[in-house]
């Protein structure tokens, strides 16, 4: 099995956490709001956060599924580990940071016109050009990870060693 089909298998998984009780439920897609944008100091990191804007207390996965266009598999969540959810209160928002390529000069990273973000891989998310990312006309692809969602950015740099 590929490591993108692994990815893939890995994303669909975080669906099939169980509910317990006093569980929130999950949060349905038209109270979020997602967004991305590449971190100026490098266009191979992507920020991103998703925002509840509910009235209620809502779940989400507990890594956003980031895919990106034309290329197979999604980000792998770092750390691995068990499937879970990620509560968020009304008007909450929670950041995950992705780092796309490992080097810059990497000759096996492949080219992606767009990324996609969801905050469950239930749904649809939402798709960002390079350009609206602020990373130019392409972005460097290989071996993509992301961070689990956290209370803040600083928070989701440090999870994958950054900053």
């Amino acid at each position: 099995m590929s490591a993108f089909a692994v990815l893939a298998l890995t994303a669909t998984l975080l669906t099939a956490a169980p509910a317990g009780p006093g569980a929130s439920p999950a949060c349905p897609e038209r109270v979020l709001t997602l967004r991305a944008e590449a971190a100026a100091a490098d266009p191979a990191v992507v920020r991103v956060s998703v925002t509840n804007r509910g009235d209620r207390t809502c779940t989400v996965a507990r890594t956003p599924t980031v895919t990106f266009a034309a290329l197979d598999g999604s980000a792998q969540p770092v750390p691995e580990g068990a499937t879970g959810r990620h509560r968020l209160g009304p008007g909450g928002t929670a950041y995950a940071t992705v780092r796309t390529v490992a080097g810059p000069d990497d000759p096996e990273a492949r080219r992606a016109d767009a990324l996609a973000v969801a905050a469950d891989p239930s749904q649809w998310g939402l798709a960002f050009t390079a350009a609206e990312l602020g990373a130019g006309d392409a972005i460097r692809v290989w071996e993509p990870v992301t961070s689990w969602w956290q209370s803040s950015p600083a928070a989701a740099d440090r999870a994958l060693g950054l900053g």
